[in-house]
């Protein structure tokens, strides 16, 4: 009903189209920090009211993508390094508590999984392909944190997923320069999970985070 306040079934539609595409150009460098964006403008290239583009900017900003400015638009956030830091040490944890207590049958349940996905990150990489290889290694990553079985510890980590997407792309050329030292990095990790050593992969990880976010990341303490 106009005039209630509530959004209408097709603009809730386009507002999730919006956020989507408005959220991509975030992660994958169509919008650099300190863009402005406008309503107007991005409803036009859109295709759609302003309306939408409006609820699309209010949920990122709630996200911390974007900072609103009343009558001047929505400012696209960046990653402070000590953002940066807090990621990598916060995924660091997460990766390797799940390790730590993921059984030897799950484990190796998921090492033919772990060579699946190492191919298919040589192959994107081969190919110069940035978006999927950064898809590939997200799920990579991912399957450190299934293999505890512990579904509060994966939402927390599918929570970072999208920074840790922005950070990667924004290396852009410098991520592709690194290729040889990353696919090795991940055959490290999946070769520490293959003998059992668990201090080994969190240890490997940590080196694997800290080269790659140029972060610092806190050593893992491991409950006996």
């Amino acid at each position: 009903m106009k005039g209630s306040g509530q959004v209408t079934t097709d603009d809730s539609s386009a507002a999730g189209r919006a956020y989507r595409h408005l959220r991509d150009a975030i992660l994958e460098g169509g919008f650099a920090p300190g863009q402005m964006l406008g309503e107007s403008g991005l409803a036009e290239v859109l295709g759609m009211s302003r309306t939408p583009v409006r609820a699309a900017l209010a949920r990122l900003q709630e996200e911390k993508w974007v900072t609103i400015y009343p009558k001047r638009g929505a400012l696209v956030n960046g990653l402070s390094d000590r953002d940066i830091a807090e990621i990598a040490d916060a995924r660091y944890m997460l990766e390797a508590a799940a390790v730590q207590r993921a059984t030897t049958a799950t484990i190796n349940s998921l090492l033919p999984r772990l060579e699946e996905s190492l191919e298919a990150q040589e192959t994107a990489l081969a190919d110069g392909d940035l978006p999927v290889f950064i898809d590939h290694t997200t799920g990579f990553h991912r399957m450190f944190v299934e293999a505890g079985g512990n579904a509060v510890l994966l939402e927390m980590s599918d929570r970072l997923a999208d920074r840790r997407r922005f950070m990667l792309f924004r290396q852009g050329e410098r991520l592709i320069e690194r290729r040889t030292a990353m696919l090795e990095e991940h055959r490290a990790l999946i070769e520490a999970l293959r003998s059992g050593d668990v201090a080994l992969f969190a240890e490997s990880l940590r080196a694997h985070l800290r080269d790659t976010h140029n972060a610092a990341v806190e050593p893992f303490a491991f409950v006996p």
